[in-house]
């Protein structure tokens, strides 16, 4: 769960440069399955089923239309190289993803391109988003920014006046610490320096930051992990979390 997505370094003030060159040392190997980002890989179809649950409802879409973002747009902030965006193209959005670490998006350009999708990717942070967008996602990419109230800003600003915002995050807890820091990147499955236990947030605390700036949560899902289970959603927020807002 780990390191998903997250801004890095460049010129506007979300990002932090330490992250990006944490994450940017990974991009070699981020589409290997068992590779530096194995546990995002294990992640992402949790998280894509949540996403498009979410979609269908606040669109009212057909859960058997194969493109239910025909015709929208749709930003994934702190993209790393494109394992969310690729999916997002898919469902038929026009994409643009962004990421502060260079060496992510020269990776996530030439897997796009190797499947023929055309992605509008970009290094920077939330601040390189132009105009407004139906879908903003932004996995796993709070925790790493330097400014969360701006971050935050930048993507409601960001969002269509019908849009639909989604987060996931890990929650500061103690089972968090174990898990993520402790077993994972104690047992080399999360790259170490992944995370910054003091730096995840409560659901009470994001949705708060949220409400600061002018959205209004709509859902908080629980993303939970078992050795058996692998990742799953429900109801237990006290590993990680999804978050999905609107405009208030």
């Amino acid at each position: 769960m780990a390191h998903a997505s997250e801004p890095a370094a460049t010129v506007d003030g979300t990002v932090d440069p330490g992250e990006a060159a944490h994450f940017g040392k990974l991009a070699a190997d981020w589409w290997d399955p068992k590779g530096s980002s194995a546990m995002l890989h294990r992640l992402n179809p949790a998280r894509l089923k949540y996403i498009r649950e979410a979609i269908d409802h606040h669109w009212q879409a057909d859960e058997h239309d194969l493109k239910p973002l025909a015709g929208k747009r749709a930003a994934d902030v702190g993209c790393g190289a494109g394992l969310l965006a690729e999916p997002l193209a898919r469902l038929g959005a026009a994409v643009t993803a962004i990421d502060a670490a260079e060496e992510n998006i020269e990776a996530a350009r030439l897997h796009a391109q190797g499947q023929g999708l055309e992605i509008d990717y970009r290094t920077g942070g939330a601040e390189a988003l132009d105009g407004r967008y139906d879908l903003v996602t932004a996995m796993e990419v709070v925790e790493h920014v330097a400014d969360v109230p701006a971050f935050v800003g930048a993507l409601s600003a960001a969002l269509a006046e019908d849009g639909l915002l989604i987060l996931s995050t890990p929650n500061r807890t103690t089972w968090s610490r174990l898990v993520l820091i402790g077993i994972g990147e104690g047992t080399g499955a999360i790259p170490r320096g992944t995370h910054d236990w003091g730096k995840f947030l409560t659901p009470e605390e994001l949705t708060a930051r949220l409400e600061a700036a002018g959205l209004k949560v709509t859902d908080v899902t629980g993303l939970g992990w078992t050795p058996t289970r692998g990742f799953q959603l429900g109801a237990d927020t006290s590993l990680n979390y999804l978050v999905t807002a609107k405009r208030a």
